[in-house]
């Protein structure tokens, strides 16, 4: 029998829902579930499936809190707030906030000195992190890239250099598209890991240099999808010699990459602009 939780007028809870195993889900997620006075869920569909699975009956008013009706909301939640209510704030997996609605809330009630607080739980991004096999000790998350092909570019570029292993969420049916602009990006020796369906029946982490994820990918992929980078070398990597740089480029061509491919390694190994690099390789075959 899950008893009421002592609670504190006017707090806003954000808890963390299973990402794929309903088991997952904390004894303390489903107290909150059970009392609070409000719960706003981005699927109320999935809410309720969730709440069969643990066996939890909602005793609050439960509303709709998606991205379509986030702004909208957001003042009718805030004004429960004020009024001293308990309001949960459930979606579909994870964290709500994290590439999740929630942010608006979270601001708005900060702004009004509402306490907020958190149910922790199942995370995307940490598990992902955790069986990647690549470096742990520091990260970022970047969440979705950007659909259009120049800005996806540009966003990649842009973290070309940095050193922390990398997060990114993915469409299934953009996966391939999104592995092959980090190979762009990031040189298609670079170590990833896609981590797909985490925690489900179908779980299953590819690891490897991005250019073979690429090759996987073009396969079709399906469910949640997870990326996991490995940041940048140091630049001292490379020493600042033309030679050296064509040299490496011809070496890795010999290995089978191609010429785009090598120049782009090399580059990234330098720390420079792969127009560095290719005008170096051209200017020691003129």
């Amino acid at each position: 029998m899950i008893g009421r939780v002592t609670s504190t007028p006017g707090v806003l809870v954000l808890a963390a829902t299973p990402i794929g195993q309903a088991g997952d889900a904390s004894r303390r997620l489903a107290e909150e579930l059970a009392t609070a006075d409000v719960v706003a869920a981005e699927d109320t569909r999935r809410l309720r499936r969730l709440t069969s699975d643990l066996e939890v009956t909602i005793t609050g008013r439960v509303v709709s809190y998606f991205e379509g009706n986030e702004s909208s909301r957001t003042p009718v939640l805030l004004e429960a707030l004020r009024n001293g209510d308990r309001v949960l704030l459930v979606t579909d997996a994870g964290m709500p906030s994290v590439s999740d609605p929630g942010y608006r809330l979270v601001v708005a009630a900060v702004a009004d000195d509402i306490r907020v607080t958190a149910v922790p739980g199942p995370s995307a991004v940490l598990t992902a992190l955790a069986v990647s096999g690549l470096p742990v000790d520091r990260f970022c998350f970047e969440g979705f890239l950007p659909r259009k092909a120049g800005e996806r570019a540009r966003r990649l570029e842009s973290l070309r250099d940095e050193p922390r292993t990398m997060v990114f969420f993915e469409a299934p049916h953009r996966t391939e598209t999104a592995l092959s602009a980090m190979a762009d990006a990031f040189g298609p020796e670079r170590p990833a890991a896609v981590c797909r369906e985490l925690t489900k029946t179908h779980e299953e982490v590819r690891r490897g240099p991005l250019a073979s994820l690429v090759g996987w990918a073009a396969e079709g992929v399906r469910g949640e999808v997870t990326i996991v980078v490995e940041g940048a070398a140091a630049h001292a990597d490379l020493p600042h010699d033309p030679q050296v740089w064509r040299e490496l480029v011809a070496e890795l061509e010999r290995d089978g990459l191609t010429r785009k491919d090598a120049i782009l390694d090399v580059a990234r190994r330098a720390g420079l602009p792969k127009r560095e690099v290719y005008d170096a390789v051209h200017r020691g075959e003129a």
